[in-house]
């Protein structure tokens, strides 16, 4: 096969192209643009009625990835680990990559080593388990559980043609491997194929069979760019290979794949007509999308200066993926009742850049961030409700960055100094759900049926609400008012009325908690302290102790009336109230 046949290996990363989002063109821009003449959203009526059971609450948000594999194990990777190990009952998966490529397990953004496989002098394999163990530990020990990444490929198992691959040495690039010819197919399957079936049977003897039991085995990430180098004949053979070897070792794992970006649908549908005609297993489909790709994506310019267009994130570009995704595995009626796993659902891409390469990412340190997150899990939700096949995890691609400046904009739960980022304060005002859905509605949300009619624009200003209902009685809602606008702020707060029905006690004790510029935001103090780079002991402090979720207001008796209750909310744009009802005994 001559390179000309497989697919080109000289993509490259340019001002134009972002790493996780693929070449295909789209009903929806690269990112959305600013309007300032969008219209506000005002006044909004909050409908709440706990008393109608709307089925299990589905928390597609309890997953997160990042490429760094080896600031798992660190000392911030494990605390950071520890905090979503408490947000669930059962625990987020967690996806790195990197785990087979070679190298010596130093960190650097964007690049990570588990250095597993090698050959001796004599070409036999052997494998070192050192660097994925410390990674898998670190996991498991934080009450999360692990979603094997398959890849890439080993620098032994590189193809001779991968040195077509040309590239200039750099201080990080130390041959054209690290440039990327780990992305190209392995050139021995079944030696593939015993490296899959060790590091299975590895993780089975290292955490038993129960914990090994909650795991996702997934083969590769982002087959249809350059993340594979080769066709997509190739990749679906190797999943067949992979898919075999896991199920070989643990007869009850749950493989899939194939991880493809938002524009990724033809090598989706080409990589299930393969599935379905080989029989191979699979128990999820894996896609991702992205809100924007900014544009340029670095801009070489003074420090801190302005992005040369106002650009912002788009959730209706992220839901038309996902429905479009969603929509190619229905077309293989045995594959309908398959959850989609979503495991890159990220707002921009990619998650190493900065405010200090692109302006725009500033969203990434702000308020604005949390609030789209729960608004971007909702809708979800909502879109599962009108499709066939469902999401069941969204997973952030986000983590920590060694090295980092104070609220450097990466997309990252943490800054510099362990400073937790306003976006941390979405998963646990998430976590505060109950586990039923209830019903609950606005009379200004918009609605995904809307994804048709809408014409590549972004979502419009919204107030809108996800409500829940706890085994003990407690009802949780989440009411926000947020634009994808980044840049369409409005000094006059929404007021909005939240009436709520089906309240069965006779009193609760109501708790109001708030993310916005002024509450839950650790990014706010920062800068009103003169963004520093250097903070005092004391400023620091100040800095943490407003970074968790924060109380709006003191908690008070409410005595409903006939199961009902009404609240009065202010809502700046943007920001999102958690407000708990709690049974009073």
């Amino acid at each position: 096969m001559t390179p000309r046949e497989r697919q080109s290996p000289d993509v490259s990363f340019t001002a134009e192209v972002n790493p996780g989002v693929g070449l295909d063109k789209s009903s929806f821009p690269h990112a959305a643009p600013s309007d300032p003449n969008a219209p506000h959203v005002r006044a909004a009526e909050v409908t709440i009625d706990a008393a109608v059971d709307r089925g299990a609450l589905a928390r597609i948000w309890e997953s997160i990835g990042y490429d760094e594999i080896n600031w798992t194990y660190t000392a911030t990777g494990r605390s950071l680990l520890g905090r979503f190990g408490e947000l669930s009952d059962k625990g987020f998966h967690v996806r790195p990559h990197y785990v087979f490529c070679s190298g010596t397990g130093f960190g650097i953004p964007h690049w990570g080593t588990g250095n597993v496989f090698h050959l001796d002098a004599d070409g036999n394999p052997f494998y070192d388990f050192t660097i994925a163990d410390q990674v898998y530990d670190a996991i498991v020990e934080s009450g999360n559980h692990v979603l094997v990444e398959l890849a890439f490929t080993p620098r032994d198992l590189v193809p001779d043609h991968a040195a077509e691959l040309e590239v200039v040495p750099s201080p990080t690039v130390y041959s054209n491997y690290e440039a990327g010819a780990w992305g190209y197919p392995p050139k021995d399957y079944a030696a593939w194929g015993d490296l899959i079936a060790a590091h299975a049977q590895h993780c089975l003897d290292r955490y038993g069979a129960d914990e090994v039991d909650t795991w996702l085995w997934e083969l590769w990430n982002e087959p249809d760019i350059f993340y594979w180098r080769g066709t997509p004949e190739e990749f679906y053979e190797l999943y067949s290979v992979t898919a075999a070897a896991v199920r070989r070792v643990l007869p009850t794992a749950k493989v899939g794949g194939p991880a493809v970006t938002g524009s990724g649908a033809e090598f989706l549908r080409g990589f299930l007509t393969h599935t379905s005609a080989r029989k191979d297993p699979l128990d999820f489909v894996s896609f991702h999308t992205k809100g924007s790709a900014f544009r340029p994506w670095r801009v070489y310019g003074p420090t801190g200066g302005p992005a040369p267009e106002q650009q912002s994130p788009s959730a209706h570009k992220m839901l038309f993926e996902i429905r479009t995704l969603s929509r190619v595995i229905e077309e293989f009626p045995e594959y309908h009742g398959l959850p989609a796993i979503v495991d890159e659902c990220d707002a921009g891409v990619p998650a190493h850049y900065s405010v200090y390469d692109n302006a725009n990412f500033r969203f990434q340190n702000t308020e604005y961030y949390p609030v789209f997150q729960v608004k971007l899990m909702k809708k979800i939700l909502d879109l599962n409700a009108t499709e066939t096949v469902q999401v069941e995890q969204a997973t952030s691609w986000s983590f920590y960055f060694e090295g980092e400046r104070y609220f450097e904009g990466t997309r990252a739960f943490l800054t510099a100094g362990g400073v937790e980022k306003p976006f941390l304060n979405a998963y646990r005002a998430l976590a505060r759900l109950g586990e039923r859905r209830i019903e609950a509605g606005s009379d200004v949300a918009h609605p995904v049926t809307a994804l048709d009619d809408c014409d590549g624009a972004s979502m419009p200003e919204e107030v809108d609400v996800l409500a829940s209902r706890s085994a003990d009685g407690t009802v949780a809602a989440l009411v926000w008012r947020h634009i994808d606008d980044q840049y369409h702020a409005d000094d006059t707060e929404a007021a909005v009325n939240v009436n709520i029905a089906g309240l069965d006690g006779a009193a609760y004790t109501l708790r109001h908690y708030r993310i916005d510029a002024t509450h839950s935001n650790a990014h706010t103090i920062w800068a009103g302290l003169g963004s520093p780079q250097l903070p005092t002991d004391d400023q620091l402090a100040a800095i943490k102790a407003r970074q968790g979720l924060e109380e709006f207001e003191a908690a008070h008796d409410v005595t409903p009336v006939d199961g009902a209750a009404q609240v009065a909310l202010s809502l700046p744009l943007p920001s999102v109230s958690l407000l708990v009802w709690e049974p009073k005994a």
